[in-house]
């Protein structure tokens, strides 16, 4: 340790504080490298894997006191808001691992399907890693901020008169050549690097939540965090097991209908789809940790996307406030899949919200409308504003 020659060390108490604010420092600097430098131990890498990082990760776990306020009884309500991420969505922490495993393999391509936040992580990562990046989509189903990344990180785009599930399909079948490496959640490396947003949970609460609430789109997140959470109770890193519970949109739901949507419809387009690739594992995650799966209409999304930006300051987009419109159920419907009616008191349960809400503005743009303008005086503005 090098101090400052003016910098007096008066006992060990005084050294202990310095060497604890150094450490403090350096995790600091390392998390800010990553989510692979943070949880390198937990994740398939080794010293000949080349890193392909933009920062993702260390995303803010927020206390909310008006969500808590809805529950009652003592319990505390957190929010993780994984649209901090550097492309603004949850899909950075799996493409960082996918695309550095993939060059390690000495890939010169990516592929995915992509209901929006794929192909813009993948776009992004591709992009740093200097190789090419091909996105098939559904046409005229991918919100605009969402494309926007994708081409402007220069993939290839192919637009296809079809679903997701239908892109998946084609995917699949180019991922068998050689020449291109699959970073869907098919890919293991995907849902290995997701899983560090429950090592995220557990290190800043000190122990894992009792439930977890998430959107279930293509089901490779609630897939991840249940391996995080096992995967870290196995290390002793905590305690105990959250109730895993995802929340599809109505009338895109094949794991609550337990059959496959051939036409998924949604305003929530990251989770507009009707066969799930982790469909199976997911079910596993609900099982195992006596969580389960419910529905939400658009309208009860919408309002919730509403509700967290006006009483939260949390702009999400739809697919996202699918798991806020689920706690509301969880709290206020007889109906609910878990009713939290009558949880224990002082439970602690996490939301997560997968993409940022300025990639898919749409649905909010249009009830918006025009903002007229006024006078550029003061008195038309104290009248514009009722005063």
């Amino acid at each position: 340790m090098i101090l400052q020659p003016h910098l007096q060390i008066d006992n060990r108490a005084d050294l202990l504080r310095i060497e604890m604010l150094m450490d403090a420092t350096r995790s600091k600097l390392k998390r800010g490298r990553g989510v692979i430098e943070q949880y390198r131990e937990y994740l398939p890498v080794s010293e000949s894997t080349p890193i392909v990082s933009l920062g993702e990760g260390d995303t803010p776990l927020i206390y909310s006191s008006r969500l808590s306020k809805r529950i009652g009884r003592g319990c505390d309500v957190f929010v993780k808001n994984e649209g901090i991420n550097p492309t603004c969505s949850f899909k950075d922490r799996g493409m960082t691992l996918a695309v550095s495993k993939a060059m390690e393999g000495k890939a010169n391509a990516i592929i995915c399907a992509s209901t929006g936040n794929t192909s813009a992580s993948a776009a992004a990562y591709a992009s740093r890693a200097g190789i090419s990046c091909v996105v098939v989509l559904p046409a005229g189903k991918i919100a605009s901020g969402k494309l926007l990344q994708a081409f402007a990180c220069g993939a290839k785009i192919v637009a296809i008169d079809g679903n997701f599930d239908d892109a998946l399909r084609i995917v699949r079948e180019i991922g068998e050549r050689d020449d291109f490496i699959v970073v869907n959640s098919i890919n293991p490396n995907r849902i290995a690097g997701q899983k560090t947003a429950a090592f995220e949970i557990v290190d800043v609460m000190g122990d894992a939540p009792d439930f977890h609430l998430l959107p279930l789109g293509n089901a490779g997140n609630i897939t991840a965090y249940w391996t995080g959470y096992r995967q870290y109770q196995s290390r002793q890193r905590s305690t105990k097991l959250p109730a895993m519970i995802g929340f599809q949109a109505a009338c895109a739901a094949p794991i609550f209908h337990d059959r496959i949507i051939n036409k998924p419809e949604t305003i929530a387009s990251a989770i507009r789809i009707g066969n799930p690739a982790s469909w199976k594992q997911a079910r596993a995650a609900i099982a195992e940790s006596s969580g389960a799966v419910d529905i939400i209409p658009d309208e009860e999304i919408v309002a919730a996307q509403i509700w967290l930006a006006r009483h939260e300051g949390i702009l999400v987009e739809p697919a996202s406030a699918a798991a806020i419109a689920g706690f509301f159920k969880c709290c206020n419907s007889q109906e609910a899949a878990y009713s939290f009616k009558e949880i224990p008191e002082g439970r602690r349960i996490v939301c997560t919200v997968t993409g940022h809400g300025l990639k898919d503005p749409d649905v909010i743009m249009q009830r918006m409308g025009r903002v007229e303008p006024v006078a550029a005086t003061v008195n038309d503005v104290r009248r514009a504003i009722g005063l």
